[in-house]
């Protein structure tokens, strides 16, 4: 799974219509641009390609005051949506997602039930611990790497990855159950978009064509 495509979707969908440099100025806010492959040419990209697979609707808005062309916004459609909570609940549940797969999920996983949320959280543990199994039928953590030579470090470092997976999966699920966050209703959700004209603090002021459209 692509990280930017969730990026992408959940973002547009929080602003329910958005033009690509909004969608750009979100995920930079958010800091997306450090931990993901979200670059402006890979945002407006995936905007384009998204909205040809039926995911999200352009609208062409008015030419700028300044002068400017006219910008496109999107809307995500009802397919969109799917493909977005269909993504979070694939990244939350599959145990071996890559990083940014992972943290683009959780910062979705307020827009789910609470009950969801969780129960989707302990599906990842029942994944971690199979896979952890099936690891130590070949590698006893106990004996140390050194049994299996050098390559043993590898089966080693799966084992305190999976470890720490699972405690900071088990350390979450006792947050959300202990009440913290909003999840979907529950009442006002945490604001995590920028208004139109609302100044970045985070943003990197690389300038790209995509941005003027």
């Amino acid at each position: 799974m692509s990280a930017i495509r969730l990026l992408v979707l959940g973002a547009v969908r929080q602003h329910g219509r958005a033009h690509g440099y909004q969608v750009r100025n979100d995920l930079e806010y958010w800091g997306a641009h450090e931990w993901s492959n979200a670059k402006p040419g890979s945002i407006y990209h995936a905007l384009k390609q998204m909205a040809k697979q039926g995911l999200l609707i352009e609208h062409e808005t008015a030419p700028s005051t300044a002068g400017g062309p006219p910008r496109t916004e999107y809307e995500i459609t009802e397919a969109g949506t799917e493909e977005c909570f269909r993504l979070v609940r694939e990244a939350l549940t599959s145990y071996d997602q890559k990083m940014d797969v992972k943290s683009a999920a959780i910062g979705f996983i307020v827009e789910l039930p609470r009950a969801e949320a969780v129960a989707l959280l302990k599906e990842r543990i029942r994944g971690i611990e199979e896979w952890r199994s099936a690891v130590t039928e070949h590698y006893v953590p106990e004996d140390g790497p050194e049994q299996l030579g050098h390559i043993g470090e590898i089966m080693n470092l799966w084992i305190h990855t999976a470890d720490a997976e699972a405690e900071w999966t088990q350390g979450l699920i006792a947050r959300i159950e202990g009440g913290a966050y909003t999840f979907a209703g529950e009442g006002e959700p945490f604001v995590g978009v920028l208004t139109e004209g609302e100044e970045n603090p985070y943003a990197t002021g690389e300038q790209h064509p995509g941005d003027a459209r």
